[in-house]
């Protein structure tokens, strides 16, 4: 038995507040349902015989991560073959990410169980044995439904629910479900509505007579057109009428763009892991309201913003949906209407959870999803968000190697608005659209709204007032030099 004793050392549990059965105090103190977690670390062996653990998209992960240049306070070890270390997400930290999904989705998790195992099993993902203590362990916490750290398919999903007699999710149906439960926009719903369709899609099932149908040959004939045929035709037919309304939505906002695009402001997108703070930053950057919460993907449905910047061009900044590992295909496809300010952004801004140890593990998993955008070769700025929580010592390293005039990373607090001049200055060099240039300009006093516009668009360095006019050196950009092209001295 997978669940014996002497399997004792390959498996963790953990079991949160445990509720006797029958016990209903639990259900009137909360509506949320009670989540009991399942994680599952596959272990591989190595060439050399070493044994390692695997997660999903790990290795893609690690290639994405090799690619990208060393950040500062890389160890040793990555600073010699000229890759970065990356810690890995662990077994245990993968669980942690799982329980906050399942809080961000509502739920309350009342109990966990880690297997690890050297194979996942092809019937159950978990074995027979670990399956009959998973569900013993569930029972006894009274859970409503079981979360699975990992993707299952349709018939793992049925064989694990018809032993422990609940409700089973897997880790894309959760996140699907928790966009489901964020989304506010119609654009947004539609978005996540046509995710769920290409989810259920193949987990539709019938048995037996419920499988005939009208046809030649033999097997094929029966009473005629069944139940599950009838499901597949509704949501094939569901699928198209979303995907129209997301081609409407997707010409809108191209028409949107054009006429943002006709105007030389650049887009900035930020972009990064889920709740690495980018709407704390967005907010701290336009002073906007949008949401800002620990809990995952709160946002959504993308907000836009204009930015004054240091040389007094303005660009819209973008706030975007957060990325996490593993993002379900559908999702990414489902949101590619959303994902397009990403793809058009004149510079991504992508931000990091300096704070937290897999940082880097976190901007290899967004790497992958910017591939998957074909948006990976733009401009890129990165910032490591949340310094504040960094030691004193340690934070103030890491700004100084970054006050570099050519250095691509700022260390920023969106929380407390340290460097966030710092990085509007880092912004504004790498924006190269209406650019600046220094002129020398002789304006007529009397050209009063010409000097209030140049006040308010450029950087004045200095001013000088001679015979009826104002002679003025300034930093100004291209669309503000063409209107006062009469007045350049030099």
């Amino acid at each position: 038995m997978a669940g014996s004793h002497s399997k004792k050392s390959r498996d963790t549990t953990r079991a949160g507040r445990r509720v006797p059965l029958g016990t209903e105090v639990a259900r009137e103190q909360t509506d949320r349902e009670r989540a009991f977690l399942v994680g599952v670390e596959v272990r591989t062996r190595g060439r050399s015989g070493a044994k390692g653990t695997v997660t999903a998209q790990a290795s893609a992960a690690r290639d994405a991560a090799a690619m990208q240049p060393a950040k500062a306070g890389a160890g040793a070890a990555g600073k010699s073959t000229g890759k970065p270390s990356i810690p890995e997400f662990d077994a245990d930290e993968s669980l942690a990410e799982l329980r906050t999904l399942a809080e961000s989705a509502g739920a309350e998790v009342v109990g966990e169980i880690l297997q690890r195992r050297d194979r996942p099993d092809p019937a159950t993902l978990v074995g027979t044995g670990k399956l009959e203590e998973i569900a013993g362990a569930a029972a006894s916490v009274d859970a409503d439904v079981l979360l699975f750290d990992h993707d299952l398919s349709p018939s793992q999903q049925r064989n694990i629910e018809k032993v422990v007699q609940r409700r089973v999710i897997d880790r894309t149906q959760l996140i699907l479900d928790i966009f489901a439960r964020h989304a506010r926009t119609r654009e947004g719903q539609l978005q996540v509505e046509l995710a769920q369709l290409h989810y259920m899609l193949p987990r539709l099932a019938g048995h037996g007579v419920e499988m005939s149908q009208l046809g030649g040959g033999i097997g094929t004939r029966g009473p005629g057109e069944t139940k599950l045929e009838t499901d597949r035709r509704k949501i094939a037919r569901r699928v198209r009428h979303v995907e129209q309304q997301i081609e409407s939505v997707r010409r809108i906002r191209a028409q949107q763009r054009q006429r943002r695009e006709s105007a030389p402001v650049a887009t900035v997108a930020l972009v990064g892991y889920t709740n690495a703070g980018k709407s704390t930053l967005f907010n701290a950057l336009t002073q906007a309201k949008v949401l800002e919460s620990s809990r995952m993907f709160a946002t959504l449905d993308p907000t836009i913003r204009g930015v004054a910047l240091p040389s007094k061009r303005k660009v819209l900044l973008s706030d975007t949906v957060g990325f996490i590992r593993s993002l379900p295909h559908t999702l990414v496809s489902a949101f590619r209407a959303t994902l397009e300010e990403v793809q058009r952004a004149s510079l991504i801004v992508q931000v990091s959870d300096a704070s937290n140890r897999l940082s880097a593990e976190q901007d290899a998993q967004v790497e992958i999803v910017l591939k998957e955008l074909e948006a990976e070769k733009k401009p890129r700025l990165r910032v490591m968000n949340k310094v504040d929580l960094l030691d004193d010592e340690v934070a103030q390293s890491l700004q100084a190697d970054a006050m570099r005039s050519d250095s691509k990373t700022v260390y920023v607090s969106a929380t407390e608005g340290t460097g966030l001049d710092r990085l509007l200055e880092r912004i504004d060099a790498m924006i190269e659209e209406d650019p600046v240039s220094r002129v020398l300009l002789r304006v007529p006093q009397k050209e009063g709204k010409t000097l209030a516009m140049l006040e308010a668009r450029s950087r004045i360095y200095s001013r000088k007032y001679k015979e009826g006019a104002v002679e003025l050196e300034v930093d100004a950009a291209e669309s503000v030099v063409r209107r006062v092209r009469e007045w350049v001295v030099s």
